[in-house]
């Protein structure tokens, strides 16, 4: 298939190479150069800018972006896909955005024509070079229909979650639980280990018992217990402070939008701030645990 792709990040990349892999011809688009080049080195055409994407014989286009300004600059700005974008191309925005910008764009691109699709993505950098993302797809049956084939080039698991914003729905709700889920490990690893057990035997009584979850089974926050984790790596890499604070942040405002109360999402949200503010937002979310850890800031 001719697809169209915009937004080269840390995520956004390695999708594209997947798509690559999987022999599809396409077009991309980014602001950085460097991420450009990569991708026509491995079999990309560079695109000038986003009209040329519009305008480039794509079937379909997807973006993968920052925030709500961003899709919102992309799609629906005078020199944005909507404006350029030749009647029936489909589009999938993977963005993590709040549900209402979603549906927004989606009707205004189905109202000239161009069937769209919400599709953010779980599972992280390491996810998006395995190709073992996990999509939540907000939209219309056949469209989803129709993108599944692509989206199982990217990720694992296509998990249809009902109409347009209902993807960002359920990203917005599993990365609140997430970090949440986070400090919970955070404070149990920390007070175990402060009165005297060891990290790893502590871990392994919590990941066989009631306590265990992703938090402490895959991304455990205390150094040394999981190899592959960011805690064993000065907490680089992996998914940063500022980009939860960001998802809480969709969390939060969507919760007062709806008058549905969110007491620890909007907790977690002020802990990761703080952390933030001190100067650690660009470590991994995990990072967290300096809060609990003497002789750590």
């Amino acid at each position: 298939m001719k697809i169209g792709f915009i937004g080269l990040g840390n995520m956004g990349a390695p999708m594209a190479s997947n798509l690559l892999k999987a022999g599809h011809e396409l077009t991309v688009f980014d602001l950085m150069q460097d991420a450009v080049d990569k991708a026509v080195s491995e079999g990309a055409t560079a695109a000038a800018d986003i009209p040329t994407v519009a305008r480039s014989g794509a079937e379909l286009i997807i973006t993968m972006l920052p925030a709500a300004r961003h899709v919102k600059g992309v799609y629906l700005e005078d020199d944005g896909l909507l404006a350029h974008v030749p009647k029936g191309v489909h589009l999938i925005d993977s963005s993590t955005i709040d549900p209402m910008t979603a549906r927004d764009v989606a009707a205004k691109a189905a109202a000239q024509g161009n069937p769209m699709l919400d599709a953010p993505v779980s599972g992280g950098t390491g996810g998006a070079q395995a190709g073992t993302l996990t999509f939540m797809v907000g939209g219309e049956d056949q469209e989803v229909a129709f993108a599944r084939p692509v989206l199982e080039n990217m990720g694992r698991n296509i998990v249809h979650c009902g109409a347009a914003g209902n993807g960002q729905v359920a990203k917005m709700a599993n990365n609140m639980l997430l970090g949440i889920s986070m400090i919970g490990a955070a404070e149990a690893m920390s007070l175990g280990v402060s009165m005297g057990m060891d990290p790893e035997v502590l871990a392994g009584v919590i990941n066989t018992s009631s306590g265990r979850c992703w938090s402490t089974d895959t991304y455990n926050p205390y150094p040394g217990v999981i190899e592959t984790a960011p805690s064993n790596r000065g907490y680089t890499g992996g998914f940063g402070m500022d980009l939860m604070i960001k998802d809480l942040g969709l969390a939060t405002e969507a919760a007062k939008a709806t008058g549905q109360p969110v007491v620890m999402g909007g907790l977690a949200q002020q802990l990761y701030q703080s952390m933030s503010f001190e100067g650690h937002g660009h470590l991994d979310f995990s990072a967290i645990i300096k809060r609990y850890m003497k002789g750590e800031e």
